[in-house]
């Protein structure tokens, strides 16, 4: 379990295919500050099947993209 388990859950539950969050918005869902580890733990959002698209330093926003189930028609045939 890692200390942005609370934040991928959320994530999940929400749904759509794409969405922003503050950095204030996930500190106060996952309890913590974002910090720099967020470029590691991000990875495991995949699991969850999202991933993180855009993060704006500027703008202090993470962008949340829904995984597409791409199905590969060549290999099926």
């Amino acid at each position: 379990m890692s200390k942005y388990n609370i934040l991928w859950e959320y994530v999940q539950k929400k749904g759509g295919r794409s969405f922003k969050l503050t950095f204030e918005e996930i500190q106060n869902i996952a309890g913590i500050p974002i910090d720099h580890s967020f470029l590691k733990y991000k990875k495991e959002l995949t699991e969850y099947g999202y991933e993180v698209g855009k993060i704006s330093m500027k703008e202090q926003t993470v962008i949340f993209n829904k995984m597409d189930q791409v199905c590969n028609e060549e290999t099926e045939n």
